[in-house]
């Protein structure tokens, strides 16, 4: 399995001014990879022999391009390839409905990355600090603040510099050992089982009877709105203005930071506490269209958390399935019957069979119950949704979470079962 472990730099000021060379000099080689793509006809090839045929055309560029020769080569060659991997980006999000157009030149300040790809990088210790040395450009001193597995092989390092100016090194690992193995449907335990509702404020509810509420970011974004009000009466291009931009900047990263923080300590706790995660299929693109919460769904992340879960789960063993989420807060638990709910009634109550129970916890057993029937299990006597319906719910802070790591309230949470992995 492939995986990415981020650590800070802290480059001279010399260096700084090294790395955005070489930054701005892979711009300038991609804006000419772009041109000379759409120069070639579409019936030359596929996208990646197109793409390739430009970057076999490097050793040549280097005899007129002088920059190109400060540059290690194995950080030209994925700057041209990068350029196919935006083409099939743009082409995927044009498959699920998205408006996008063509591939536009890269300013100073969209372009803020390049990748070491196989070699030219190396961790090395001089003077008692730890310092990734590169290839053409500099021993940069580097924060390690945990260490890299040993059963890890880098395949690359990207530099990228954060819109605070922040330098940043990419390792991108492949692990020698293989994830272990995902145990068989019919031996999973009922409370090994568990089906998750997300929603705005509470942003999760499982069917443990645990609800765990959404990071409390207002601060923060009152914090941002401020800052761009200043920035909005600064002149456009200026000292003053560029410094403001960086607050501005600082401000974002910070709410990026606490939230990945959260969904990442999140969702590692429901990969690592269950054998078979259930979630719902959220239509997030159809939810932003709406005016009236785009804001709230867009802040929720629902689709990283998702994706989070995803990747979480196959590095644990652990089974994963996501389920159509249409009628789920309707349906009843219990019997299957649909009773129609506005948006304030908060409470399932089944005109049927009379089940009672909180309406996202309701929600939560019929993803369950849904990703059961996906993944071939079915309904039966050991049926979770038919044996074990919740009573109540427990709520859990998002401040918890993030100090804590996981929202440990459940008995099943104070012994923690042993990972599977040792």
């Amino acid at each position: 399995m492939n995986y990415n472990y981020r650590y800070r730099l802290k480059p001279t000021e010399d260096q700084r001014e090294t790395l955005d060379y070489h930054r701005d000099t892979c711009r300038q080689l991609y804006n000419h990879a772009l041109y000379r793509f759409n120069q070639i006809p579409e019936d030359e090839g596929t996208v990646n022999q197109r793409v390739r045929k430009i970057r076999d055309e490097l050793p040549d560029l280097k005899d007129w391009w002088d920059p190109l020769t400060d540059v290690y080569s194995k950080v030209l060659q994925p700057t041209v390839m990068r350029l196919a991997k935006n083409i099939k980006a743009l082409g995927k999000l044009k498959e699920q409905g998205y408006k996008v157009g063509g591939l536009r030149w890269k300013s100073p300040r969209e372009f803020r990355s390049f990748t070491y790809n196989q070699s030219g990088f190396e961790l090395d210790k001089k003077s008692g600090q730890t310092v990734l040395s590169l290839s053409k450009l500099a021993d940069i001193h580097i924060e390690l603040h945990r260490p890299l597995p040993d059963d890890a092989t880098v395949k690359e390092v990207t530099l990228k510099k954060e819109k605070t100016g922040e330098w940043f090194a990419i390792f991108g690992i492949e692990m020698d050992t293989e994830p272990p193995a995902k145990p068989p449907l019919e031996n999973i335990d009922t409370d090994e089982m568990v089906g998750i509702d997300v929603g705005i404020l509470k942003y999760t509810h499982d069917t443990d009877g645990t609800a765990v509420e959404s990071l409390d970011l207002s601060e923060e974004r009152d914090r941002l709105e401020r800052e761009q009000r200043k920035l909005s009466r600064k002149e456009h291009g200026s000292n003053n203005w560029e410094n403001q931009r960086r607050r501005v900047a600082e401000c974002y990263l910070d709410i990026k930071r606490k939230r990945r923080d959260f969904l990442h300590k999140l969702s590692n706790y429901y990969a690592r506490e269950y054998e078979l995660v259930a979630v719902e299929d959220l239509n997030v693109k159809g939810m932003l269209d709406s005016l009236r919460n785009s804001r709230n769904t867009a802040s929720a992340a629902w689709n990283t958390f998702a994706s989070m879960l995803e990747y979480k789960c196959e590095r644990e063993g652990t089974h994963f399935v996501e389920v159509d989420p249409d009628g789920t807060t309707k349906e009843c638990a219990q019997c299957g019957v649909e009773t129609d709910k506005p948006l304030w009634v908060r409470d399932h109550s089944c005109p049927a069979c009379g089940f009672e129970a909180d309406r996202d916890v309701n929600a939560a057993w019929n993803i369950l119950s849904r990703g059961l029937t996906d993944l071939g299990v079915g309904h039966s006597e050991e049926t979770p949704v038919e044996t074990a319906l919740p009573a109540g719910t427990t709520p859990v802070p998002a401040k918890r979470v993030v100090e804590a790591g996981s929202p440990c309230l459940k008995e099943r949470a104070a012994t923690p079962r042993v990972s599977r992995q040792g």
